[in-house]
Order: C-alpha cells, then structure tokens, then sequence
C-alpha cells in the first residue's frame, strides 16, 4: 500500500515528560517574539536597578542598557498609588458642578461605558490623566547621571514606538498600560498611554510549572465565578449568555463549590471569569491585602488560592492554566506592601497562563461591558490577550471617549489565546 503524503499524527501521552520538559512555555500556538524586554529589580534595602533591551537586538558592545535609578522603592509605590487614586478620583467619581460649587447629578463619567455625550468633560479629564502617566514614568527614571541619562534616551525612544508587544518583567507591580510617554507631533494626547501605543504585560513570576496534557475537544471550557447580587447588572445577563453560547460552561456563586474545584488536580478551564466584588480585607496590621467575595461572606485571596493548589504544583499530572479574567475592582492591582502575596501572581504560580483586571475601583456598567467585549473577541476571534486589551484600549477611547479599558492589566498572557482544535 502506498500513500501520496504522511498520516497526521497527535501525541496524546508523553511517558518520558518528566525528562524532556523544560521550565519554558509548553508547546501549543507558536508566538511572535517580544520587541522589547524591561526589567525592573530591587538593589538593596531600597533601590532600583532597571534594564532595558530588544530580543535578537545587540545592546551597546559594553554592556545591556541598564541603570541603577535614582528613585527609590517606596517613592515608586507611593507615587503609582496615588496615579489609582487620582483616576479613581478624577474620572470614576467625577461630579458635574454648578458655578456655585453644588454637585449637579450622579457621577455621570461611572453611569456609563459610552461617554460621547460628556466627550468634552471626558477628554479633558483623559488629558490630565495622560499628564499623570507621564508624570509617574519621568520620576521613575529621573537622574543626571551619564549613565541615567543614556539609558533614560534609549528606553524613551522605544516606548515612543507604537505597535509593540511590551513585557516589563518587575518586581513591582506597578500599573503600566497608565503610564504614558509624550505623545508625537500631531497625535492625540491620549495616544501616549503605553495600553494605547502597545501590547503590555507585567511578568515577574517564577518559572511555569510542568503540567499534564489538557484535555482534547472542540468546544472550550469555562467558568463563571460570580455573585449572584449583580448577575442582572449591566451586560452581565449577555456575558453569561456568550459564554454559554461559546463554550461549555460552569457556574459556580459559593467559595466551597470554588474552593472544591481548585483542589483537584485537573481544572480545566479554558477561561476562568469572574464577576464579583473585590476589596482590600484589613487583617489587624498595617498592611491591607486583596480578596474577591461570591455570593456568600468568604473572603478569596492569594493564600486561599495557594493552600488549595499547592499540593499540585509538583505534579506533572495536574492541570490549571486557564487564561482569569478577574473582573472585579482593585484585581489588577498588587497587595499594599510587596510582601503580601498578590491575587493575580497566585493564580499564575500555580499554571494560569494569565491573568487580567482592573487596576482601581471600576463602575460596573463599565465593567460588563468590558467583559462582554473582551470574551467576545477572546473566545472568538483567535487573537492574543496582548492583541485584545490595546484593541480595546484604543476602541473605548476612540469610539466611546472612555479610558478606562486602561485600566485592565495583564499579570503574563500577552500570549495567551484560546487553543482551537484545527
């Protein structure tokens, strides 16, 4: 018998994984590579050491552009609080006033996700929002020194690029799609948001588990992790829909069902959603750390998350790498102190292959309409994580006169997309 061409074959068992894996990204859709890499490291008991370089690029022949800043530790984190702060402030809680100084109306900028008919209030307070960005990235790298201003050049130049997929590897989290550089000559102020002008992920986490095969099928699988008391607001209804629609589909609206289910071994959620409330939980000390809650009183956080998992994370049996979008306030943001363990880095320790959320306190009209646009394009379109939240960036505040899709991060998964069988 002959044949005109070889038999496609797939590999559904790997006995010898253990001894042929490396720690890297499992092999699945092939990936563009980076355009630029920054790093952003503790020096001391306070200091900063930044480097800056282009894969496949050749850094200066003595050294990879690099710098120790100026700018200490605590002067970064206190000044990246208080840029939430002032797009919580200045945007979310924005209230009309009268020439006497009384509110006028409802927070009209949180009452909706499409703000064209406030766009002169909405463009003005988006400029002073670009200002801030700018302000936050200039401190960070600020310094006379050769060696600072050299690099300062070199990483400004690149950031003043537009379209490329950006990956600020940092033991800081700090909200970088905020931040912004001087928009070019005859560009819009607001095209210097670095989610604007690029695909951007924060990284930092350990090396990714190996992990067991996950499960072969044509529909995806996905979870909503909900409660229940705003499961009628805004699209949420028509979220919840898209995912019936596009996937197989898990609802669950207690932490136990939850906490069950990150105890297996093999979760295998292909999206992990979850529209519920989040809150900073004060646990007696100084430091404030982050929770999401169900429909019921428990308080989720990182270490809820890690003390379920763990057990698994040396298993190459075990399956989680769902990409999570955390779609509740603060969720895109670290714990208080850098200490804390955060929520979105305990998801991908143990093997998510992203995680998104906002970086403030978000309406939730907003936030629905930003799910529904997302998974839309997610579990449809065949584009990346990195692709969908600039297109997003750019559609909210091109079309709808809205910045707030700026303030959903991505803790990895600039890579990240729904694997498809062919």
């Amino acid at each position: 018998m002959t044949t005109s061409g070889e038999a496609p074959v797939r590999v559904l068992h790997n006995p010898s994984r253990d001894f042929t894996t490396l720690p890297a990204e499992a092999a699945g859709n092939e990936v563009a590579p980076l355009d630029l890499v920054v790093a952003l490291r503790r020096s001391g008991t306070d200091g900063l050491h930044m480097t800056a370089f282009r894969p496949g690029e050749r850094g200066p022949r003595t050294r990879l552009h690099h710098a120790y800043l100026d700018t200490p530790v605590s002067s970064v984190l206190r000044r990246a609080g208080r840029l939430r702060t002032v797009w919580r402030d200045l945007f979310v809680r924005h209230q009309r006033v009268d020439v006497d100084g009384t509110a006028i109306g409802p927070h009209i900028l949180a009452s909706s996700a499409d703000l064209t008919p406030y766009a002169a209030d909405a463009e003005q307070l988006t400029a002073e929002l670009v200002r801030e960005g700018q302000y936050l990235l200039d401190r960070l790298v600020a310094g006379e020194t050769r060696e600072l201003r050299s690099f300062r050049s070199y990483l400004m130049g690149a950031l003043g690029e537009e379209g490329l997929r950006v990956s600020f590897d940092s033991e800081l989290f700090l909200p970088w799609p905020m931040l912004a550089v001087e928009a070019p000559g005859g560009e819009h102020p607001f095209s210097g948001f670095l989610g604007f002008r690029h695909q951007v992920e924060q990284t930092g986490a350990p090396y990714p588990m190996i992990q067991g095969d996950k499960p072969f099928r044509r529909s995806p699988a996905a979870s909503l992790n909900t409660d229940e008391s705003i499961a009628h607001v805004g699209r949420a209804p028509q979220v919840r829909e898209l995912l019936e629609e596009r996937a197989t589909l898990t609802v669950r609206t207690q932490s136990a069902v939850l906490l069950k289910a990150l105890a297996e071994a093999v979760v295998d959620d292909d999206v992990m959603y979850f529209w519920c409330h989040g809150l900073f939980v004060d646990d007696g000390t100084r430091h404030h750390h982050l929770a999401v809650k169900l429909s019921d009183e428990r308080c989720i956080d990182a270490d809820l998350i890690l003390r379920e998992r763990s057990r698994h994370q040396d298993s190459t049996e075990a399956v989680f790498r769902p990409f999570v979008l955390l779609n509740a306030c603060h969720t895109g943001q670290a714990a208080a102190s850098p200490e804390l363990e955060h929520l979105g880095r305990a998801l991908v320790d143990m093997g998510a292959s992203g995680v998104l959320g906002p970086q403030i306190e978000i309406p939730e009209c907003f936030a629905a309409e930003y799910a529904y646009a997302f998974l839309d394009l997610y579990l449809g379109s065949g584009l990346t994580a990195g692709e969908i939240t600039r297109t997003l960036a750019r559609r909210f505040l091109l079309e709808f006169a809205n910045p707030l899709a700026l303030t959903y991060s991505l803790h990895c998964g600039i890579d990240s997309r729904l694997e498809r069988v062919p």
